[in-house]
């Protein structure tokens, strides 16, 4: 049997909402961990399945790991006894690259599996081989894992080709222990990365600029314990917001910061929505003059590519055309062949989509093929006439720590079922 997700079509949608930890923040604070024998508390961390990946990673080499409930951990890595980090768990999940940077100034040598995770076309760590390499490091590629090594880091003037966040929360982690200065340029600004920076200066570390281009590490000679609590999902409170204008109402959010979504909240006024802003929350409703608009993704402070995929479904309800162009990752369209099987037109061009909305949408059988591509659906099955069913869930899974209860609670039909499994292809020629 196979769990699936089935929703009917929306009324509109109303209540408040807590927004969860970010995934993206807790992988990095998770990994950071390591930079100490100390231990270190962390609050506010989503119980999803990426957190319970990376922790099996740690776990596995052992790192301690103690829950005081569902979203609070105690993060002990005096006992690792060995970095040399499972294969197949490594090679199926992307951020396991973190444990490079936050375990090479401790132990020397990492080795660990070529990164997995999401498909959005080819997604390099060249700039993270490049960075590491600048402090000292020496990298050997083998088929299906590679090694990392360095007998000292050492600080340096690093300057990323393309902008990255996780080579610039990676390259911050190793530089943290790093003999002298080491200066990223063309650094990643988003809020993540600020989160990571921050734990690791309440640790002791002696990090400047984190949020701008350009950031100065100061490496220490050691790490220590601290309490901290990882920041909200700006990408979870941005696709819940397009709930609204989707099927009405009005939806409040809590414990965000709102101008981490300032590019999001500025497109979706254009769209039509208007919203009440306090110091944590955002209270969204939206007009019934709505307008198609044209997308543009980017770093931070530019539109996720997080987000594309759930704007996309927004826009399918709007009457009129619209783009949405990814310019972070151009083949990051899983998303559209399923919202097509709905009966969604959508053209993908190159690296944009180009949608026509205002036409109905009805209930089919889809997948999820990323975590964003599951909001995408879960977004357009509130809008689809009959029962939509969602498989390959684990991909949700991996981002949301209950996306059923976070959209019941505002309204929205949804529900879990289990259901048979698709029977598997017979040879031809078999008897």
């Amino acid at each position: 049997m196979t769990r699936v997700i089935k929703i009917e079509k929306s009324k509109e949608v109303f209540g408040t909402v807590e927004i969860p930890g970010a995934k993206n923040s807790a992988l990095g604070l998770v990994a950071a961990c390591c930079l100490t024998t100390k231990p270190v508390v962390l609050t506010g961390i989503p119980n999803i399945l990426d957190i319970k990946n990376i922790c099996n990673i740690g776990t596995d080499i052992g790192l301690t790991i103690d829950y005081r409930d569902a979203n609070e951990m105690v993060v002990d890595s005096s006992k690792i006894h060995t970095t040399v980090l499972n294969h197949k768990l490594t090679s199926s999940f992307r951020a396991s690259y973190y444990f490079v940077g936050s375990l090479l100034a401790r132990f020397k040598k990492v080795e660990v599996g070529y990164p997995g995770g999401d498909d959005f076309g080819s997604r390099p760590i060249d700039q993270h081989i490049k960075g590491l390499k600048a402090l000292g490091a020496r990298f050997l590629f083998f088929n299906d894992y590679y090694t990392v090594e360095a007998e000292e880091l050492k600080g340096a003037d690093i300057f990323f080709d393309t902008i990255t966040s996780g080579a610039t929360i990676n390259l911050i982690m190793a530089a943290s222990l790093a003999k002298g200065k080491t200066t990223i340029h063309n650094a990643a600004t988003d809020p993540e990365v600020v989160d990571v920076a921050n734990m690791i200066n309440l640790m002791g570390g002696k990090i400047r600029g984190a949020g701008t281009s350009k950031i100065i590490i100061e490496g220490v000679e050691e790490l220590h314990g601290c309490q901290y609590q990882v920041i909200p999902d700006r990408l979870i409170a941005g696709s819940l917001l397009m709930t609204v204008g989707i099927a009405g109402g009005k939806l409040k959010l809590e414990n965000v910061i709102p101008e981490h979504l300032d590019s999001c909240l500025n497109k979706l006024l254009e769209v039509g929505f208007e919203f009440e802003i306090d110091p944590n929350s955002i209270t969204a409703t939206c007009r019934k003059d709505v307008k198609g608009i044209d997308i543009i993704t980017g770093m931070y402070p530019g539109l996720a590519t997080d987000l594309q995929q759930p704007f996309t479904s927004l826009l399918l309800k709007i009457q009129g055309k619209s783009t949405v162009t990814d310019t972070v990752y151009p083949k990051r369209f899983a998303h559209v062949s399923e919202l097509k099987k709905m009966g969604a037109n959508i053209k993908v061009v190159g690296n944009k989509a180009i949608i026509q909305g205002g036409i109905p949408l009805h209930g089919e059988t889809v997948y999820a093929k990323d975590v964003r591509a599951g909001t995408s659906l879960i977004l357009a099955a509130m809008q689809a006439e009959g029962v939509t069913t969602i498989k390959d869930i684990a991909h949700i899974e991996r981002g949301y720590e209950d996306a059923i209860g976070i959209f019941s609670q505002i309204g929205v039909p949804i529900w879990s079922e289990e259901e048979a499994n698709e029977p598997l292809l017979q040879n031809a020629y078999s008897n």
